[in-house]
């Protein structure tokens, strides 16, 4: 495969161990690495829906290795990790849902703060590990619902398990960090994304996957917060923060190790009914209607500063939230015509990288 190349040979050879990359995000960031030239390990449960991003890529013969495990199997886990010889290490694998986080509250605190407590206790004698990023989320942040993006600096907190659970997950971060790994060469960090779309997400209970389940099966979709405010943003726009993110953490001797938001610009936290309309408008579907049945407690306004990212890191999202919204309608409608995905995604990271 071709070398894209973020920074010159830095990914080449490289090995790096990647928890969940079965999901959405996880996959696509596998693929990314792959392409720069990084010998890529995966750990990871199966793929939770049919289709996957995982298998439509054919990613297992792809990356180097990949093992189907769970974060909270410590000494599958450990004898994974050990066995990879990570230089990196991302850790996407989580429970990631909200409303999931109501029915299954044990599974998602398990999952989601002893799963990273698991991976950074494997991960903390191993003399190969240089660096090590846990991606959280922007959910992490205790919400308050004012009207100003939240800096890496803000309380941490969560209404919802899932975010409380984020909120835990990014307090084990900085405990080992403090407790350990300030007394080894190993850089941890973290990364909060905002709400990512793109091609290949067929997870339950989110926006796009929703959108397109409801044209398949002639639909109208229902929405429970059509007003709530998200710095939506395409998948490889916070992807593209986490690779620099390590290649900063290994290579510059300025201390990395700290929390990095990774969102949009403010102008693309819209409104969840801005972005029904505008894919309502590209897909010529049934449209969408409120739900007016009770639900969970939902932040209505989320937004993210990202000045730290780029003032620091020199890195921005490159593209518009119209940007987002094509590429994710060009992938489910080449998906639709049964083009070749890995092809389609291979293309989709080119286009990304030349922006």
């Amino acid at each position: 495969m071709e070398n894209l190349g973020l920074t010159q040979n830095f990914w080449r050879d490289r090995s790096v161990f990647l928890t969940g990359h079965t999901g959405f995000k996880g996959g696509w960031l596998a693929l990314w690495l792959s392409l720069l030239g990084a010998k890529v390990t995966g750990y990871s449960l199966n793929p939770l829906s049919s289709p996957s991003f995982f298998k439509l890529v054919d990613l297992k013969n792809v990356i180097q290795s990949s093992i189907i495990g769970d974060v909270r199997n410590f000494s599958l886990l450990d004898e994974s990790i050990q066995k990879s010889n990570p230089s990196i290490i991302f850790h996407l694998a989580a429970q990631p849902l909200v409303r999931k986080s109501y029915d299954e509250p044990i599974n998602t605190f398990t999952t989601n703060v002893i799963g990273t407590a698991n991976l950074l206790e494997a991960s903390r004698n191993l003399k190969s590990v240089e660096a090590i990023i846990n991606i959280t989320t922007d959910k992490c942040y205790e919400n308050q619902e004012i009207d100003r993006p939240y800096n890496e600096s803000d309380r941490l907190g969560g209404h919802d398990v899932y975010s409380s659970s984020k909120a835990c997950s990014e307090l084990v971060t900085s405990a080992y960090r403090n407790s350990f790994f300030n007394a080894t060469s190993v850089k941890l960090a973290s990364a909060r994304a905002g709400n990512v779309i793109g091609g290949g997400d067929w997870a339950e209970d989110r926006l796009i996957p929703d959108f397109f389940r409801a044209i398949d099966n002639g639909e109208v979709l229902r929405i429970r917060s059509p007003q709530a405010i998200r710095p939506w943003q395409h998948v490889l726009d916070p992807l593209s923060g986490y690779i620099i993110l390590a290649e900063k953490l290994v290579s510059n001797n300025y201390n990395f190790s700290e929390a990095w938001n990774f969102g949009p610009e403010n102008s693309n936290a819209q409104t969840v009914s801005w972005v029904l309309d505008r894919l309502s408008n590209k897909m010529k579907n049934n449209g969408w209607k409120k739900d007016m049945t009770k639900n969970y407690h939902e932040a209505n306004l989320l937004k993210l500063d990202i000045s730290k990212a780029k003032s620091k890191l020199g890195w921005k999202p490159q593209w518009s939230l119209e940007d987002a919204i094509d590429f994710t309608v060009n992938w489910y409608n080449a998906f639709k015509n049964n083009d070749d995905m890995q092809k389609i995604s291979i293309n989709q990271i080119k286009s990304y990288q030349s922006s």
